[in-house]
């Protein structure tokens, strides 16, 4: 008699025997999983897997379809394998560079020594349906670190080996295959090439883009959506990091180990400085033209606060007195914040805002009158008055941060001329390797978690909780209105994540496997532990990255 195991399906409520060794996709049958969309992957004990994991012990599992934030990556992760294999069979010896995300799609390079035209993306996108139509299983296979090291070199793929050379955390390593190609993915992919149904490729701004399912509709492509100001912010800060020698996170720990990351943080913190002088000189410039107010906005964590505060500080060498006031100091009391479509506490939302008593203050700055500025208690709640004054005088600039800045509702009756708007966000530039890049929402939501539990009192778990509910509201509230920006400034630095992983790693071991939160967790830990680790000795107290892991000489 077989062997047998139970697994209780969440999906559909069932506990079945199943036989030891049942693989996830092969469950899908088993429980008579019905989905709107394509089962992507699932959670296995609230650990993410891909279809592939076999069970061998009792599990309790969750199909998730790639309307889920995890499902899509695996999507996209498969997709982007399939496009480095079809540039490898239509133009062999060709390098795939995927940087970022940008325009609702992913902007990727192709270096050949010649120019990739029209011609050239037809039969790119030809040789990736071919893949697909082919149904080619992703294949993992897992050997021990130090051949997989060597099979990297010897195909010509040093960004993985050096990747994986310089994890501490790794004995073996996994890489993946599809057909005769090999690549390395540091998520989950999908069982099998016939997946994967709705994808583009089109050419923008000098490169590529790769354009996948809508996130609300996946059986539809997403709505291309130009950015330029933004790519361009990318691809300068691209170009640094060439200079400085850092594209991916092996560089970057090949540093730390040969003793340049002092260097490094003094160059990285040396290029921010740079642009915020630009930006003070503009301001000045605009200044004698009648200017007098500044609008810093970003999504959540961009460090739109220190910003803010090393910017005044130029601006007082500059010969101008900024007046300051953070948007986030007039939300209004937790009780009284507007809840959005799934009936959670909307927190981005422009209503979170007093907007009321914010253009009544700003009226009476902009008129030469005094205000009492509030104080928003973050951990009661409650707005708070602790006699802060705030007036302008001849050589004022306001100064206003917070992440409704640039929408047109919250200065509607200033005129253009007398507004000057910024957008900040951490832009993550540096990659896992060549095709494996850094999500900047995972940055953000990093510098975020630090934040809360040291200085907001809440858990990873929480923060991991209401991300979900941040990030619609940033889609909704923020980043319609970026490209709007007369200056966008990429916050995040070449070495932060090997910074914050001291920080962040006991927090997320402090999330419980038995809450759902503890998949977002696990992937985030798993994420970091390729960086190797740096001290926060290395960081001057001006840095940036002080607002979220303290010892800033700031006064927050």
């Amino acid at each position: 008699m077989e062997d047998r195991v139970s697994v209780h399906c969440l999906n559909s409520g069932e506990v079945k025997q199943v036989k030891v060794g049942t693989s996830l996709e092969e469950l899908i049958d088993v429980f008579g999983i019905k989905m709107d969309y394509t089962i992507a992957n699932a959670k296995v004990n609230n650990k993410t897997e891909s279809l592939s994991y076999r069970v061998y012990r009792p599990r309790r599992v969750e199909f998730v379809d790639i309307s889920t934030q995890s499902a899509m990556r695996a999507y996209v992760r498969s997709l982007c394998f399939v496009l480095s294999k079809a540039v490898d069979d239509v133009l062999p010896k060709s390098q795939v560079f995927i940087e970022h995300a940008v325009s609702k799609g992913y902007y990727f390079t192709i270096e050949n020594g010649g120019k990739v035209g029209k011609e050239e993306l037809i039969k790119i996108k030809q040789r990736m349906q071919e893949i697909i139509d082919e149904n080619l299983p992703f294949v993992q296979i897992e050997e021990e670190k130090d051949d997989v090291v060597k099979l990297f070199n010897e195909n010509n793929m040093q960004d993985k080996a050096k990747l994986i050379e310089t994890s501490d955390d790794l004995l073996y390593a996994r890489y993946s295959k599809l057909g005769n190609y090999i690549d390395y993915y540091y998520g989950c992919l999908l069982p099998s090439t016939g997946y994967l149904s709705v994808f583009d490729v089109v050419h923008y701004n000098g490169g590529f883009l790769l354009i996948i399912p809508n996130r609300k509709d996946p059986v539809k492509l997403e709505s291309f959506v130009d950015q330029p100001k933004l790519l361009q912010v990318y691809r300068k800060h691209q170009e640094f990091l060439k200079v400085s020698e850092l594209n991916t996170v092996g560089d970057l720990n090949m540093a730390i180990r040969t003793n340049r990351i002092s260097e490094i943080v003094q160059i990285s913190e040396a290029y921010q400085a740079n642009e915020i002088i630009n930006v003070a000189n503009e301001i000045t410039r605009k200044y004698d033209d009648g200017m007098r107010m500044v609008l810093i906005s970003g999504p959540s964590s961009s460090g739109k606060t220190t910003f803010r505060k090393r910017l005044e500080v130029q601006l007082y060498v500059n010969m101008l007195k900024p007046v300051g006031i953070s948007l986030d100091d007039y939300f209004v009391e937790r009780n009284d914040t507007p809840v959005d479509e799934f009936g959670e506490k909307d927190y981005e939302s422009l209503y979170a805002i007093d907007l009321e008593l914010f253009k009544l203050h700003l009226n009476q700055l902009l008129n030469g009158e005094e205000i009492s500025l509030p104080s928003y208690n973050f951990v009661t709640g409650k707005r708070e008055y602790k006699g802060r004054k705030l007036k302008m005088d001849d050589k004022s600039v306001l100064i206003i941060e917070g992440i409704h800045a640039l929408n047109p509702e919250l200065t509607e009756s200033i005129v253009k001329s007398r507004k000057y708007m910024i957008y900040v966000s951490a832009l993550t530039s540096i990659s896992l390797d060549n095709h494996n890049w850094i999500p900047a929402a995972d940055n953000r939501l990093l510098r975020r978690m630090i934040r809360d539990y040291r200085y907001r009192g809440y858990s990873a778990a929480e923060t991991i909780s209401r991300w979900g509910s941040v990030r619609r509201g940033e889609e909704k509230w923020i980043f319609p209105y970026q490209e709007n920006a007369d200056a966008m400034i990429n916050s995040a630095m070449i070495y932060e994540l090997a910074a914050l992983r001291r920080h962040a790693e006991p927090i997320l071991r402090q999330v419980p496997k038995s809450v759902p939160e503890y998949s977002e967790a696990y992937r985030l830990l798993k994420f970091l532990s390729y960086f190797n680790y740096i001290t926060d000795r290395e960081l001057p107290p001006t840095s940036l990255l002080r607002e979220f892991v303290g010892g800033s000489s700031f006064r927050y």
